[in-house]
């Protein structure tokens, strides 16, 4: 059985401890971008965001731009839940993907990840648009966020450095909950930090 945030059933994921009370599925708006759960029929669209290679260049799975590499991965993110789809506004045109997830490195917490958008809206305030609706989403309730990200990652290590994130050892699990651990370096961001960049 599902229990119930407001109005909201909430599913948890599979757990790792007990998370807190924390919807993963909201709607969030901003000015410019609007944040709403990831569904089935979004396959096609969320690929046509997601078939340039030069976004996963420095992903471990470098080949996530092919469409047979991209629907096991799409298939995968919607059935471990927590998966959101990140529309332009207005218009709605999906630009990209995230996640929240609950972190493996730190039972009852959570983290975001699996974050993706177009390459033009790369090195503009797109990212932080979307960081901030997810970010103080979480905050409401959180005293800290986790992050997970591939050693050869080094823009999304630098990215998440921005937002005032800091180091915080390594961690190897299935994030996906789909039988294929991987190897990440691990990130914290605290709510002080956040509020001493966000302006909060």
């Amino acid at each position: 059985m599902p229990l119930r945030l407001g109005s909201r059933p909430f599913f948890p994921p599979y757990s790792y401890g007990q998370p807190a009370m924390v919807d993963i599925q909201p709607i969030l708006v901003g000015p410019d971008f609007r944040i709403r759960p990831l569904v089935a029929a979004d396959r096609d669209n969320l690929y046509i965001a997601a078939r340039d290679p030069l976004i996963w260049e420095q992903h471990p799975a470098r080949n996530r731009h092919q469409r047979n590499v991209f629907d096991g991965y799409f298939s995968a993110l919607v059935a471990a839940g927590g998966a959101l789809a990140f529309e332009e506004r207005p218009g709605g045109r999906i630009v990209g993907c995230s996640r929240y997830y609950e972190a493996p490195n730190a039972p009852g917490e959570w983290s975001v990840g699996f974050t993706f958008i177009e390459r033009r809206l790369w090195g503009g305030a797109a990212n932080m648009a979307l960081k901030t609706l997810m970010l103080d989403h979480l905050f409401i309730t959180e005293p800290r966020v986790w992050f997970h990200i591939g050693k050869d990652n080094i823009r999304s290590q630098k990215g998440t450095g921005k937002l005032g994130a800091v180091a915080d050892g390594r961690c190897h699990a299935d994030l996906l909950g789909a039988g294929n651990a991987e190897a990440f370096l691990t990130f914290r961001l605290d709510a002080a930090a956040w509020a001493s960049v966000s302006g909060r």
